[in-house]
């Protein structure tokens, strides 16, 4: 009953951050992470009509995503993708988010039986703790990526920046949209995702443009550990 309510909640504020910049919500695209959660909480939140769903560890999800291979949902990858896991990511997500190099998208490439649909992950925040290629790399990067014909560029993705600051995450989320405007000529039609924003500046992500926001605790409540 409560991930109903947190997802009635969360909802809400989609809606709000998005009349407050004149979007329309539905073009938010609401990914849940599940990093710690049960397969009987994501069976719940399917029940409260979530469809997808982000995880962060391939082992994680190998255990989990085939214990709910019956549910009528996507999977994303939303945390640092190893190459030596590139194979197992392959056979359990829709979506790579996480794609932080050109090394990783010629794993994808070479390993991918048709074209997968990717972000490439930018650091944004300037923090050693995070993946993701430098802003000043975007623009060649995404020109290189043009090679591969199982790597579809589908946008951008950033983690914003640990901190109470709210100007210093707007900016962080800011900067992902100038350099989504930047490159998105060259970077063919399906290019138009800007995933952005998690529990604790999902508002903030979308006022600056995300299309897609991944969200668990809001969703979950805190995380068991």
């Amino acid at each position: 009953m409560q991930i109903a309510e947190n997802l009635k909640q969360v909802d809400e504020n989609i809606a709000a951050a998005a009349a407050r910049t004149g979007r329309d919500p539905a073009d938010v695209t609401l990914v849940v992470v599940t990093k710690t959660r049960t397969p009987d909480e994501i069976r719940t939140a399917v029940e409260a009509g979530v469809s997808v769903f982000g995880e962060n560890r391939i082992q994680e999800a190998a255990e989990k995503i085939p214990e709910l291979a019956d549910l009528p949902v996507s999977w994303h990858m939303v945390g640092h993708l190893q190459r030596n896991k590139v194979k197992k990511a392959l056979e359990l997500f829709e979506v790579i988010q996480s794609l932080d190099s050109l090394r990783l998208a010629a794993e994808v490439d070479k390993r991918a039986s048709a074209p997968v649909p990717c972000l490439l992950e930018v650091n944004t925040s300037g923090e050693k703790s995070k993946f993701g290629v430098t802003p000043a790399e975007v623009g060649a990067i995404v020109n290189e990526l043009g090679q591969y014909s199982n790597v579809e560029l589908r946008g951008l993705m950033t983690v914003g920046p640990l901190t109470p600051d709210e100007d210093r995450i707007r900016r962080a989320f800011a900067e992902l949209a100038g350099l989504f405007d930047e490159v998105k000529a060259n970077a063919g039609p399906g290019f138009r995702e800007l995933s952005m924003g998690m529990t604790d500046d999902y508002g903030i992500a979308i006022e600056e443009g995300a299309t897609i926001i991944r969200v668990g605790r809001a969703v979950f409540g805190e995380r068991p550990y």
